[in-house]
Order: C-alpha cells, then structure tokens, then sequence
C-alpha cells in the first residue's frame, strides 16, 4: 500500500486513497459481495482512486419492477437534489433497472464525492442488484455515469459453465472512453 501511495505522487491523492481503504471494511454491512479500486490519471492532484462496488440485497417484493423502484428511491434520498440523475435503463435482458447519480457529501469530512449507483432485478427473484461506482473527482462525474451504464448493460445472469460461449459483443466502454 506504501508503494501505491508513495508513486501517487500528492498529498492529496494519497489521503483520498488512505480515505478509500479505510472505508472499505464498512462495505459488508451494505452486502456488497465484490469491489474493485481503480486509480486513474487527474489534474491537479495526480491520480484519483475510484471504487467499483457489487452487492446484493434480498427484497421482500414479488414483482420486481417496484423491488428496483423502492430501492431507487432509497439510494436517491428523500429529497429532490440539484444536479442528480435518475433514470430508467433498458437492458439487454429486459429486466427493470434504474440509474441514480450526483454528488454526495463523505460521512465525518464534508468532503464531497461522486456516486453513481444502479439498481436491477436479478433474474431470480427476490433479489436487487446494485452497482455502485464513486470517486472523488467530480469533473469526471459524466464519464463515471457512463461507463457505469456501459458495464450495467453486461451484466447477464447465467452459470458461464453450463451454457455454450457466445459470440463477444463490441465493447461499451471502449466507446464511452473514445
């Protein structure tokens, strides 16, 4: 971790990415069963850490298109926020999915950060999947909602060793990033 930060160069980065990883044991109360940290090229701090999360959260809905809307409306809070997105997403498999993004202030520091998250029902109810990925550069808070989408819309629910291989789709994310 010590080499990480030390190759980040800035103060400021290093602290963002200290913030990040002592965070990231608080992600198990919030069934988050994968995350992925991303560090990626910023002005003028050198580098900003992202952090990609999966979790899974059992519903108690039969139908699943109000299990994601309830759940959408959770993530979004209870009031109307200035700059945030919310938006329905037609996926590939047809399943409800909402997208809700903007920014939000960090617990103890203020210090606001970025936050896409999306929400869709699992193929085998009574399950919601939510996507989240935030970062604490805001200019690049359309590009997050972007590849966000993009990776949303790959998502499939099968057992990759019972079905036979399909074709490879182009890519969404290497349009979004040219």
């Amino acid at each position: 971790m010590d080499e990480v930060t030390d190759a980040m160069g800035s103060t400021e980065a290093q602290e963002q990415l200290s913030w990040l990883m002592d965070r990231l044991d608080e992600l198990s109360g919030h069934h988050v069963v994968h995350t992925a940290i991303g560090l990626h090229p910023d002005e003028p701090v050198g580098v900003c850490a992202s952090l990609f999360s999966l979790a899974v959260h059992r519903t108690d809905h039969d139908n699943p298109r109000v299990a994601v809307a309830r759940t959408a409306l959770a993530m979004a809070g209870p009031e109307q926020r200035p700059g945030w997105t919310c938006r329905f997403l037609d996926l590939p498999s047809s399943l409800p999915c909402c997208l809700i993004a903007g920014t939000i202030a960090t617990p103890g520091s203020g210090q606001p950060v970025f936050q896409a998250r999306v929400a869709t029902a699992h193929a085998q109810s009574p399950y919601i999947v939510v996507l989240g990925l935030t970062s604490a550069s805001l200019q690049h808070a359309e590009a997050y909602t972007d590849i966000l989408e993009a990776v949303t819309h790959t998502v499939g629910f099968t057992d990759p060793g019972s079905s036979p291989p399909r074709a490879a789709r182009p890519s969404r994310i290497s349009e979004v990033l040219l």
